[in-house]
């Protein structure tokens, strides 16, 4: 009884031994689909934008941690981080990656030909190489237009109202960006219809920002700052130096006007990044990005801040903040 007892107890220690690593292998979960989002600025610049890409995927059934991996990446405004993280994103062989603006959109795009890659907003898509057309983007990429640099000639018509009598305007741009550069030639060419005198400051580092803003003290009567990851990240600097210069200042962004800007007209980014997110539910549910037709803002957005006003001795006409989304008071 004894001995059978024993050869039993071996028999169940042995048939453990081979169970249990089998049963442990049966539980391991599967590998989430993952996202690698590659932010060109700083995680405090975009927040609200990766609040709402995240809160749409939830929406959607991809609960992070749950459903789906994110592995966030952030360059802090150097370009020449934009291609690091993309190596990376490759190397961890993510399931899509989700960026925004040209230059960290062309960084992916040149990473990799077959991860798919999904931009939440970039200035004219098709004129800068990323998609063959907005109805058929063809390759591994798609996502939505900023339609920046159509709306040029609105910012302008609103610095008229702030500032009567404008002549002389100086355009702030990193020279750097296909996007932002964009936006400083159709701004360049709606003023000239004006015989308005444009002086341009060509910028590609954050060192540059405070010499040429030096350069142009006194000699313009606003300053029109190119939407760029480099300009997004430097905000606080460029309005600090603006407002020492008693230059008023228009952005394509509400992020600048919170930061001090004077004002902002532009696409709604968190509206963009939400449906950024559907098109990466599509991607993962099986489509394929060259079948996915680039979309427009639907959502713009007129951001006034009267706290700057103030500081520069400004009156925003009634009209004008009757018409504004949101006034910073």
């Amino acid at each position: 009884m004894i001995g059978m007892r024993r050869r039993e107890f071996i028999t169940l220690l042995c048939g453990a031994a081979v169970t249990w690593p089998l049963a442990a292998h049966a539980q391991q979960p599967e590998k989430l689909p993952t996202i690698g989002f590659l932010g060109a600025n700083r995680p405090s610049a975009q927040s609200q934008w990766t609040a709402a890409f995240v809160q749409r995927l939830r929406e959607l059934g991809w609960i992070e941690g749950r459903s789906i991996a994110i592995e966030y990446r952030w360059a802090e405004g150097p370009s020449e981080r934009y291609a690091e993280i993309a190596a990376e994103f490759v190397r961890l062989k993510v399931d899509v990656i989700v960026t925004y603006a040209t230059p960290a959109v062309i960084a992916a795009k040149q990473a990799t030909s077959v991860i798919p890659i999904v931009f939440a907003a970039a200035a004219d898509p098709v004129s800068t190489g990323l998609v063959a057309s907005l109805a058929r983007p063809g390759g591994n990429v798609t996502g939505l237009s900023s339609q920046a640099s159509d709306l040029a000639g609105k910012r302008l018509a609103l610095l008229q109202e702030v500032v009567p009598g404008l002549d002389r305007l100086a355009i702030l741009a990193n020279v750097g960006s296909p996007n932002a550069l964009l936006e400083m030639r159709e701004f360049q060419a709606t003023t000239s219809t004006l015989g308005i005198e444009v002086a341009t400051l060509e910028i590609r580092r954050a060192e540059d920002i405070a010499p040429a803003l030096e350069a142009i003290k006194g000699r313009a009567q606003a300053l029109y700052v190119a939407i760029d990851p480099l300009t997004v990240t430097n905000r606080i600097r460029i309005n600090t130096l603006a407002q020492g210069a008693r230059m008023p200042t228009m952005y394509a962004l509400r992020e600048y006007v919170e930061a001090g800007g004077l004002m902002s007209y532009g696409p709604n980014l968190p509206d963009l990044f939400r449906r950024a997110a559907d098109y990466v539910d599509k991607i993962l549910r099986g489509a394929k990005p060259a079948d996915i037709p680039i979309e427009q803002p639907t959502k713009f957005d007129l951001v006034v801040n009267l706290v700057t006003a103030k500081a520069l001795g400004i009156e925003v006409p009634p009209p004008l903040l009757a018409r504004a989304d949101e006034v910073i008071e």
